[in-house]
């Protein structure tokens, strides 16, 4: 695929933006016509097409080269647009909006009517989100349509934190890019299921495990997340993800021991990567050491790792060696993202 015009619309997102914005129209009209527009949240840069139509969406899946079995969110901008895709929204759902949207949480509820079937591929379920940014809520008001839209890479590819990102995988792909700036989350939505009588999280998240049992109480873990032998039911959880070019492979234990497999490594001719942290960054002797935020700060690791992974492809290494962080908090967002970017590889001291 390939030869399409990408159009690129610049929205500044420190303004207030409305509907009527022109670049913000332009790319509405291009969604309106079942064309594919990329666009910024505060989780990453998605992948927007029209939720309804089957045209639209498949368009997406070809873009990105994504299996067509991975179900898509559908992004929202008022609770009318949730009526139109599901059958109903359960008590527990609507407690869950009204705490964090608009936010980096994903709701799983029964699908209606409406909505295209190769945005849930083939499930009677729809996973459905309210961005938090400006020129998100804006494009999809202007558009006056849900909107389908998975992060705006190749498929398995790192995710989109800036334009340039999107523009360096889809340009050729896609109608056309809104650059509204870098992103904030860094990280995916959390995924919850609320379609049943138990509330699951499916995929970690900007949302913590913590956060969501403040307002609903107890909330269980799909087994699928630590156990391989489960089918995952979330979108974007079910493939390999994530990955740069170069094979990453996670090290749990010291920074000596991470920096002993870095030298026998290079002693064999391997161009080694390291992905530090602030605070280890200068006990690594590798030929690319990158730090991704502060061990102290996990959000601040979730808000670089996407644009690390994507800076060792620029370097050019063989191979890239991680540290591992706690499964705490943002923590288990950010090791379910390196364990899918690493396909489960872990050297353990």
């Amino acid at each position: 695929m390939g030869g399409i015009h990408t159009n690129v619309w610049y929205v500044d997102d420190d303004v207030d933006i409305e509907k009527s914005y022109p670049q913000i129209v332009e790319a509405a009209e291009w969604l309106k016509k079942n064309e594919v527009v990329a666009f910024p949240t505060e989780t990453v840069y998605g992948l927007g097409g029209n939720a309804f139509s089957k045209q639209a969406v498949a368009k997406i899946f070809e873009a990105k080269g994504r299996p067509a079995d991975n179900p898509l969110i559908v992004h929202v901008a008022s609770r009318p647009h949730v009526e139109k895709l599901v059958k109903e929204i359960p008590h527990e759902a609507s407690k869950l909006m009204d705490a964090f949207w608009p936010g980096p949480l994903t709701i799983v509820l029964r699908g209606g009517e409406g909505v295209a079937t190769n945005v849930t591929a083939g499930l009677d379920t729809v996973a459905i989100r309210m961005p938090d940014h400006p020129v998100a809520l804006a494009l999809i008001e202007a558009a006056d349509l849900p909107l389908a839209a998975p992060s705006a890479n190749l498929s398995g590819k790192p995710s989109p934190t800036t334009a340039q990102h999107v523009i360096h995988d889809l340009t050729g792909r896609v109608a056309g890019v809104v650059d509204g700036g870098a992103t904030g989350v860094g990280l995916e939505s959390t995924v919850v299921d609320c379609s049943s009588d138990t509330i699951t999280i499916l995929r970690p998240g900007g949302i913590t495990k913590e956060q969501l049992e403040e307002v609903v109480g107890h909330v269980e873990i799909d087994p699928a997340l630590t156990d391989d032998s489960h089918q995952p039911k979330s979108p974007g959880v079910k493939y390999k993800h994530y990955a740069p070019s170069a094979p990453v492979t996670l090290v749990d234990g010291t920074s000596s021991f991470l920096q002993s497999i870095v030298e026998k490594r290079k002693e064999e001719g391997i161009k080694v990567g390291v992905l530090a942290t602030e605070e280890t960054e200068a006990l690594y002797k590798a030929d690319v050491v990158i730090p991704c935020g502060s061990r102290s700060d996990l959000i601040s690791v979730a808000n670089r790792l996407y644009d690390v992974l994507r800076r060792f492809d620029e370097a050019n290494v063989d191979e890239i060696y991680s540290e591992v962080f706690t499964e705490q908090g943002v923590g288990t967002a950010v090791m379910n993202r390196l364990s899918k970017a690493a396909s489960g590889n872990v050297i353990k001291e």
